[in-house]
């Protein structure tokens, strides 16, 4: 067993010699005709589709699943240039994000942070959001949220918003139903 690999990645390297080693004498004694060549390549995607499957439900089962999301509806003022995401004193998550992906954000766009494992019980999400605040100094500020993780998946959303009447970003971390 090789290590560091995971299973379905090990089943596909496998899958994909098995096919290798079957299609070699058949292309020695005659170059296989187009039609067949092209169901050959629908298997094999449709078999790496399902490896793929297979391992996203091999490392991240749905009872122990966790994932954290960021949101948001600023612009006025907060301009976000990067987030760093830990889960029980233990970073998870740190990303810097470009112009174009702040765009994307500010049109309505979601960006997954973190997709993990976690075991049933109390959780403590701490969110450090930096960017550049009111009259353009830079703004790092801190949301946190202790949650309870039960028996199925469980998602968590940053959210940044404009607040008009403290004329600053406000930060809430919550829980999806």
């Amino acid at each position: 067993m090789a290590a560091g690999k995971p299973p379905a990645r090990r089943a596909l390297v496998a899958a994909l010699a098995l096919l290798a080693t079957l299609a070699a004498p058949a292309a020695a004694q005659a170059p296989a005709p187009d039609a067949e060549l092209r169901a050959l390549k629908q298997e094999l995607v449709a078999l790496n589709r399902d490896l793929f499957l297979l391992e996203e439900e091999l490392l991240f089962p749905a009872s122990t699943q966790v994932a954290v999301y960021l949101s948001m509806d600023v612009g006025k003022y907060f301009a976000l240039d990067a987030v760093e995401v830990a889960i029980n004193d233990e970073r998870v998550a740190k990303y810097l994000y470009t112009e174009r992906e702040v765009d994307a954000l500010h049109r309505g766009g979601v960006h997954r942070l973190y997709l993990g494992n976690l075991k049933t019980g109390p959780h403590e999400l701490v969110a450090v959001l930096v960017g550049r605040g009111p009259q353009g100094r830079e703004y790092r500020r801190a949301a946190s949220l202790q949650f309870e993780k039960g028996l199925g998946p469980q998602q968590l959303e940053l959210v940044l918003r404009d607040s008009e009447a403290l004329q600053q970003p406000t930060f809430q971390v919550r829980t999806w139903e």
